[in-house]
């Protein structure tokens, strides 16, 4: 699809190499706050798995509940305001927590992870919606595997660095980093361009409108197979993969890779090195029509495959290289099914497309995270059980889409095909 280098993108685009650094800026501070979390309601609950989950399940349902308004406020909104508004949000909430030491006690943890969704639901949409006004159709495989390569390595580096800071100097100097990471990323914003939409939902905004908006996307995604079956995608690895993010904090627990806070921030670094890299090195496969079909279904079951190693072998160094190259192939799956609804939604429904992408995987990731907790809470079954349990429905579930959705996209790629020729 693309034969766009990364640097030739990041040299010749200036808007999106502007936004590409406002992302890995905030991104990074995002992980301080994120592993603060995990690591208060831990020490709150003496490690209570249902409590560390929380912290998840409350970032991930948060999200799936305003996802759809947010991917409405894309079609109807400026695109740009609403990223800025995004990282204003969390900018106020960390400042006053802060501020006024309103961390202490469990639903007070709780309530910052859902504040910072939030805000960050709004961000998602309309970065999503507004990417395809700054990069042409041919750039966007490569700028989506940039930025899922930026968002890894943020993650790699902010959940690292971030471990080792609070490690060392404490929850409090880790959120007041957060904080200007918010506050740079709203000065490199404000220079973007206007990106859209063009033609915006007019009319006053009341409940009733709001609702019907939603439901007109979702009716728009349903005419279009093309689309409904590629929202899905990130769902079918968000089916076992919210209940490995949760189980890696577990591991990282066990394991003797450091302190606590540095031993979780460790895997998560490598989670997010994988992530980032997996979709730059595979870029070759997302440009073989041939094989995109499959391409879904493929990465979702490889990842699936690496966390049975790691349920089933032991946990020394080695452990590293399955968790990274798990999360390479998620990488793929995420980058190459946000391109797909990109290119194949209209400009006017983006938003409420991306809204629907990001509720499915963020209301599956929270399920997945929740079913773990509550099992290892209630002694159902071990760690490595869990783990093992979680990566064998994403192979189920990629195979599933190999057998029964990758006809169907060999068809529509047959279609493209020939009416382009």
């Amino acid at each position: 699809m693309s034969g766009t280098g990364y640097f030739q993108l990041l040299r010749e685009n200036k808007p999106f190499r502007r936004l590409f650094t406002a992302d890995m800026i905030s991104y990074i501070g995002d992980w301080f706050t994120v592993i603060a979390l995990f690591i208060l309601a831990g020490e709150a609950t003496d490690n209570s798995p249902l409590a560390i989950a929380g912290v998840l399940v409350t970032r991930s349902f948060g999200m799936a509940l305003c996802d759809p308004f947010s991917g409405m406020f894309a079609d109807r909104y400026s695109r740009k305001g609403l990223m800025m508004l995004s990282n204003f949000i969390s900018l106020f909430a960390l400042v006053s927590v802060v501020s006024f030491d309103l961390l202490d006690n469990l639903f007070s943890y709780y309530f910052l992870a859902f504040i910072m969704v939030l805000a960050k639901s709004l961000f998602d949409p309309a970065e999503f919606s507004y990417l395809p006004k700054i990069c042409s159709n041919d750039e966007l495989i490569t700028a989506n595997a940039l930025g899922s390569g930026g968002w890894s390595v943020a993650l790699g580096i902010g959940a690292g660095i971030g471990g080792l800071t609070i490690s060392e100097f404490g929850i409090t100097t880790a959120l007041w980093i957060d904080c200007s990471t918010f506050l740079f990323s709203i000065i490199l914003i404000s220079t973007l361009p206007p990106g859209g939409p063009d033609n915006p939902v007019k009319g006053r905004l009341t409940p009733k409108s709001a609702f019907s908006e939603i439901i007109s996307g979702w009716k728009y995604i349903r005419s279009e197979p093309a689309i409904g079956r590629v929202v899905f995608a990130k769902g079918m690895w968000a089916s076992g993969g919210g209940a490995q993010v949760f189980l890696l904090i577990l591991i990282g627990m066990e394991t003797s890779f450091g302190e606590l806070a540095a031993g979780i921030g460790l895997l998560f670094m490598i989670r997010g090195f994988g992530s980032g890299f997996g979709p730059i090195i595979a870029k070759p496969l997302m440009e073989k029509t041939n094989f995109l079909p499959y391409l879904l279904g493929v990465s979702v079951g490889i990842s699936g495959i690496f966390y049975v190693l790691v349920a089933y072998l032991q946990w020394t160094d080695i452990l590293l290289v399955f968790v990274f190259c798990a999360h390479a192939s998620s990488g793929v799956n995420w980058v190459y099914s946000t391109t797909m609804l990109q290119v194949r939604s209209g400009d006017e429904w983006r938003g409420r497309v991306a809204g629907t992408d990001y509720l499915v995987i963020t209301f599956t990731m929270g399920c997945s995270a929740l079913a773990a907790a509550l099992i290892l809470e209630n002694n159902l079954l071990e760690l490595r059980e869990v783990i093992a349990l979680s990566a064998i429905i994403q192979i189920i579930i990629g195979i599933g889409w190999i057998l029964f959705a990758s006809p169907k996209e060999k068809k529509y790629f047959n279609n493209y095909i020939n009416t382009s020729v």
